[in-house]
């Protein structure tokens, strides 16, 4: 079993989009001088809502993303699957500021909780011969 190099890939580019996410929240925490919580700014309740939505799902999705190169997942669908996580997620964080209904928010939505299944699915038809 060799190291999980895709996993790693995604992860650490899946690390850098959360840290993007939570500075934009801090710095408009500051510009708006809020310490804890939104205060009345919608644009900061936003941002904190599209940090923590990305900081809800990337954890379960590069753990199922793991779990299947870990069961010997072909790279090139490991690579489809990482690519799409992290595409969903900057479309989803790019879609929340914009009013509803609106592709990016979905799209992103849809591709990550989709995606999630048909990984933790893979891994259990990858599983099924141990």
């Amino acid at each position: 079993m060799g190291i999980p190099v895709v996993t790693a890939l995604y992860g650490s580019l899946n690390a850098i989009l959360n840290v993007a996410l939570a500075s934009r929240v801090s710095t408009l925490r500051m510009r708006k001088r809020v310490s804890i919580g939104e205060g009345d700014s919608e644009e900061l309740r936003v941002a904190v809502r599209i940090h923590a939505n990305n900081a809800e799902f990337v954890p379960l999705a590069l753990v199922v993303l793991l779990l299947a190169e870990l069961c010997g997942g072909a790279s090139l669908w490991l690579h489809v699957a990482g690519g799409a996580l992290l595409a969903a997620r900057v479309m989803h964080a790019v879609g929340m500021p914009r009013p509803a209904p609106n592709v990016f928010r979905f799209m992103g939505t849809a591709i990550t909780w989709i995606g999630i299944v048909a990984i933790a699915c893979w891994v259990l038809w990858l599983r099924r011969g141990s």
